[in-house]
């Protein structure tokens, strides 16, 4: 092993750590701890980490304490540290249901990177999907209102139009064909409108649609609002369209009111997927509701809404949900193989 590989070395094993901390849903700071201090060794030459670890100085680099500094140490020196090693024994199924359906899913539609509100590159979450068996992913960070998640400016959206292909380029070979498509979750409009013109809808490949805002509307506004959006010829999916928060840091909020029936039978009209949210806070829709649409004949998209790499690995959560509520694998749209999949998104 040479030099240059322990600092490789340590620089994985920091962010595998922040990807068992994420998975396992541990408070933002400490995964944060550990990325960062991965980010800090990853920009500096190799030979200055060497040269910092024989003087003891690698702690008065910004973002390394002493338990990162320990797996850094325990890294270069080619043992796998330990700290990794308690994560990955500790680390078992996140659920012993939806086993069937998540081997058939070849992907995610729904996460996000540091563009807008994730944590991590687009990049770093490319190969963590490909990791965990995808064959393919659509990036979908926020829309330009979303301001308080970082929302793409149209500028900003077509410049990660341009990132997207030249990873794709990049990665093809590496990844054997994985590929990211060009997403979006745009903001449902308190009118049903969407937040990005057509012009940019038109060149992505995957459309989210999601309610973000006035989640307490009256059942029958809230109703037309979203009927126009699932409507909308480039919409592809509804995203969590309850909107309920059932647990986490961000506390708990009930559902956002609206006539099921009718949203879903314009789902089932226009061809919009109900999407599965997987998020542990979110498990949007209720199983009352998706057993609803399964009865309406919908379709459906089983998706993390990933901020970040560990989160990839929360999928499960929506497949278990997904089959206690009998949802057939072929009405899984991320089920369907890359062309099939594009076929449906651009007709």
């Amino acid at each position: 092993m040479t030099d240059n590989a322990g600092v490789a070395d340590a620089v994985a094993a920091l962010r595998a750590i922040g990807y068992y901390l994420e998975r396992d849903q541990q408070p933002t700071h400490r995964v944060k701890a550990y990325r960062r201090a991965a980010d800090t060794i990853a920009a500096l030459p190799p030979a200055e980490v060497r040269a910092r670890r024989r003087a003891g100085t690698l702690t008065e680099l910004a973002g390394i304490g002493p338990k990162t500094e320990a797996v850094i140490l325990e890294a270069m020196d080619g043992a796998t540290p330990s700290y990794l090693v308690k994560l990955e024994e500790a680390a078992g199924d996140l659920t012993t249901a939806g086993r069937a359906l998540r081997a058939e899913l070849k992907a995610d539609l729904h996460l996000h990177s540091e563009w807008s509100d994730g944590g991590s590159p687009i990049e770093e979450m490319a190969r963590t999907a490909h990791r965990l068996g995808h064959k393919y992913m659509a990036l979908t960070d926020h829309s330009p209102r979303l301001t308080v998640a970082n929302g793409l400016s149209r500028e900003r959206r077509l410049e990660q139009i341009e990132v997207v292909a030249e990873l794709n380029k990049k990665l093809k070979d590496e990844l054997d064909g994985f590929t990211i498509l060009n997403g979006i979750e745009v903001d449902i409009n308190e009118d049903g409108s969407l937040d990005c013109d057509s012009e940019i809808l038109a060149r992505l490949d995957v459309v989210v649609a999601s309610v973000h805002s006035k989640l307490r509307m009256a059942s029958e506004p809230m109703t037309e609002r979203m009927v126009r959006a699932v409507a909308n010829p480039h919409v592809d999916i509804l995203g969590h369209c309850t909107g309920r928060l059932v647990t986490g840091g961000r506390g708990t909020r009930p559902e956002s009111e609206f006539d099921a029936e009718v949203v879903f039978e314009a789902c089932r009209q226009f061809g919009t997927a109900v999407e599965i949210n997987s998020r542990p806070e979110r498990l949007d829709p209720p199983k009352r509701l998706l057993s609803l649409a399964v009865e309406m004949d919908c379709v459906f998209s089983v998706d993390t809404d990933a901020h970040a790499p560990g989160q990839l690995d929360w999928q499960p959560y929506g497949c278990e949900r997904a089959e206690e509520c009998g949802v057939p694998a072929a009405r899984v749209i991320n089920t369907w193989d890359q062309p099939t999949l594009l076929e449906w998104t651009h007709s």
